[in-house]
């Protein structure tokens, strides 16, 4: 009984200590974002402070906020919806078919890195007019989500039985209702997972959006870059706009999070 107390006390040090770690950034940034200038450049004003909403207001009064974060949902909904149009279908039939060879091709387009796109997109794009629209954006931020929803969703369709296509194909089902009526119904928890993965990474998104994106269409990653200039960093106003920009995905991520590990889980073991 001493033994079990003992463990159960140390798993609870062991997980506090855990905690601290990763939300440590996360605390202090949320912290500094209702503090001054001042105050955010003195240790001595860690925890005791008053706070003020200053910077959020310098945020959504003098920099049009509102608008960044309305192109950075429709730039990262669009290319997680149209990444899920393909990539389900591709992961379906990868894992149906074993297509492998065509698997680690996907995987090589993600390994390389993104940087090596940037200047043939924007000579593309430029030639197109698709430089600041969120057509362009959109398709480039399907670099990143797209390879996710293949490799997330690929074991999870390989982990499913045989058994339930193969009984959808004698009820008289094709192929194709067997995919939209039996598996993406079974497969809804893979989904959401590597759905949500994608949306976080195009959400938070920079090198793109700012090669590719204009007035019209900047996003909150590249907004939040103007808060620094060569005079001066405005590190209150950075630090509100990482907030505003951090806890949507945070608050989709708690919401959902019965999903996230049932899919991961789901998808990590064949049976």
């Amino acid at each position: 009984m001493k033994q079990s107390m003992a463990a159960k006390i140390t798993k609870a040090i062991l997980v506090i200590i855990i905690l601290a770690i990763f939300t440590s950034p996360f605390i202090l940034m949320f912290l500094a974002s209702f503090k001054t200038q001042s105050q955010i450049m003195s240790a001595d004003n860690l925890f005791n402070f008053t706070p003020t909403l200053k910077n959020f207001v310098t945020v959504f009064q003098e920099h049009s906020f509102f608008k960044y974060m309305l192109n950075s949902f429709i730039v990262a909904t669009g290319a997680v919806g149209f990444a899920l149009l393909i990539g389900l279908p591709a992961s379906y039939a990868i894992a149906k078919y074993q297509l492998q060879g065509l698997g680690v091709v996907i995987l090589i387009v993600k390994i390389i890195p993104g940087i090596m796109f940037l200047v043939p997109w924007f000579m593309l794009y430029s030639n197109m007019g698709l430089v600041d629209t969120y057509t362009g954006l959109i398709l480039s931020h399907m670099l990143i989500a797209l390879p996710y929803i293949v490799w997330i969703m690929i074991p999870f369709f390989e982990s499913l039985p045989r058994e339930i296509q193969e009984a959808g194909l004698i009820d008289g089902c094709t192929n194709v209702q067997v995919f939209t009526r039996i598996v993406l119904p079974v497969a809804a928890p893979g989904y959401m997972t590597c759905s949500l993965l994608a949306f976080i990474h195009s959400w938070n998104n920079f090198m793109f959006s700012l090669t590719l994106s204009g007035n019209d269409t900047k996003t909150l990653p590249v907004a939040m870059f103007n808060f620094m200039s060569y005079a001066q960093i405005d590190w209150g106003a950075i630090m509100a706009a990482a907030t505003i920009i951090v806890l949507p995905v945070m608050l989709l991520a708690l919401l959902t999070q019965k999903y996230i590990v049932s899919g991961l889980s789901a998808g990590a073991v064949k049976g």
